[in-house]
């Protein structure tokens, strides 16, 4: 999901009610001048601004929402523009029924003394389809033009293709006609010669080039069902969409959907439960709740930075701690340091680990006093700690300087954790998946057990996340962090 994507889905919806909400106003002063009605002339009726307000909000509320729910306002960019048109006639006339009943059977329902005269609703749905479609066309046109100068890129596809040029031409040249795509490299154990596509190697090079692709299309190749599941793994890690045109590949049943690349059908299997929209919306609620708490904290962080700076002078008092996030880019999160500034680690402060004498302290307390089995670690009894420790650990008053670490998007307050470097370098292709989506304040882990859970527990519970998010289930788990906090 890209910037330009969300932008040209989200600037449809209030295009969208404008249209629907003003095409009553266009309709009503057409019916003042004309019925449009050849060799008839009927009687000319009208409506009062107040009351046309009110059918106006109505029908407009009511055709977002129809096709919001039909996923017209889908966040990815699509070839099939006819298709789109075609569905937006056909929801218009949906609401445009749903609404006549409305207003003629449910009357005196909202309003109490004027009706909508029925020319006036004809001449909405009309007037309306018109003008939605012609913004569609336009939106579609900008999308192209800014293609074309290279000003938004297109979707990069990397082919498993194990097939001669020949046999997959057709296949080729439809995704080159398509607008929005464009075929990068293929991968395949041997090289097939095509003209038109560079070969890239086997799928031992797969993970150097995962950041300069957006979809992987399976054709056919001689992969093992190992290093084909290696393969999707690597897409699930970084984030990738995968595709197939066969239905060869039988390695999952799970979270499948048919869609079209251009006129091709393909299986478009579904690497996390969160669709784009609920990206959007999980975002903007993230802006809101962390806005909202820093300023709710900022008395109690301005008590804790003094507290701190008493007890130990040195600098800094907001920690901060490298991490790695989603697709594994590096990152700072934030936190009130509670160590004595000489035991922390520095690696986010220009000093080598080879040159760090903290870390290889912390290395030895690992080693001597960690609760929990590498790679995760809890160093009990800590002798780094400082006297204000115990109070902001206790309560994890420490970490709320991550809110401003939400509020630039770094982390959101509900997914799995964020995770050391160090860390990473231990784990296995499989729990990579928990990079899969970006890290955040509080967890299922972090409410599950907290400590006592094992690292392959950890994430059993992140992994069950990412393939079962829900916005309750995000609520579940706010809730749930506030009981455990207000227990201790």
């Amino acid at each position: 999901m890209k910037k330009y994507e969300i932008l040209l889905s989200i600037i449809k919806i209030p295009l969208d009610f404008a249209v629907i909400f003003f095409s009553f106003f266009i309709a009503r002063e057409i019916r003042l001048i004309t019925d449009l009605i050849p060799w008839i002339i009927l009687p000319t009726q009208t409506i009062n601004d107040y009351s046309l307000v009110k059918f106006a909000l109505f029908w407009s509320l009511l055709y977002i929402i129809i096709l919001a729910s039909h996923k017209l306002y889908q966040i990815k960019m699509s070839n099939s523009k006819i298709k789109e048109v075609l569905e937006l006639i056909r929801y218009w006339f949906y609401a445009f029924i749903f609404f006549s009943v409305f207003a003629y059977l449910w009357k005196w329902f909202i309003y109490e003394k004027h009706e909508i005269p029925r020319l006036i609703v004809l001449y909405t749905f009309i007037i309306g389809t018109i003008i939605n479609i012609i913004i569609r066309i336009i939106l579609n046109k900008i999308q192209n033009y800014l293609l074309d100068k290279k000003i938004i890129p297109k979707t990069k596809i990397l082919l498993i293709n194990n097939k001669k040029e020949k046999d997959i031409k057709e296949i080729i040249d439809d995704i080159e006609n398509a607008h929005i795509y464009k075929i990068v490299w293929y991968l395949n154990k041997t090289d097939k010669k095509l003209t038109k596509i560079k070969y890239i190697g086997n799928n031992e090079n797969l993970e150097n080039i995962l950041n300069w692709i957006d979809e992987i299309l399976f054709i056919d190749s001689d992969f093992t069902n190992d290093e084909l599941f290696q393969i999707w793994e690597y897409c699930k890690i970084f984030g990738i969409r995968y595709r197939y045109i066969t239905n060869l590949f039988d390695l999952t049943k799970l979270n499948t959907e048919l869609t079209l690349i251009n006129n091709i059908p393909v299986i478009d299997i579904k690497n996390i439960s969160i669709d784009n929209w609920g990206r959007v919306i999980k975002r903007f609620i993230d802006i809101l709740w962390s806005i909202a708490w820093i300023i709710i904290f900022w008395p109690l962080m301005i008590f804790v930075w003094f507290m701190i700076k008493l007890e130990d002078p040195s600098w800094p008092i907001i920690y901060k701690n490298k991490r790695i996030g989603q697709k594994w880019k590096e990152f700072y999160l934030f936190k009130f340091r509670y160590l004595n500034w000489k035991y922390c680690v520095k690696d986010s402060y220009w000093i080598s680990p080879e040159k760090d004498k903290a870390l290889e302290y912390e290395k030895k307390l690992i080693e001597e006093r960690s609760t929990r089995n590498w790679p995760l670690y809890k160093i009990k009894n800590d002798p780094r700690k400082t006297k204000i420790w115990n109070f902001i650990e206790k309560y994890s008053i420490d970490e709320l300087p991550q809110f401003f670490n939400v509020l630039i998007w770094n982390m959101s307050l509900v997914w799995p954790r964020p995770h050391q470097p160090r860390e990473v370098a231990n784990y296995e292709l499989s729990q990579k998946r928990v990079l899969t989506i970006k890290p955040w304040i509080t967890w299922m882990a972090q409410v599950n057990g907290r400590e006592t859970n094992s690292f392959d527990d950890e994430v059993k519970y992140d992994i069950f996340y990412i393939e079962n998010w829900n916005f309750l289930l995000d609520l579940k788990i706010v809730f749930k962090t506030f009981g455990s906090i207000l227990k201790r």
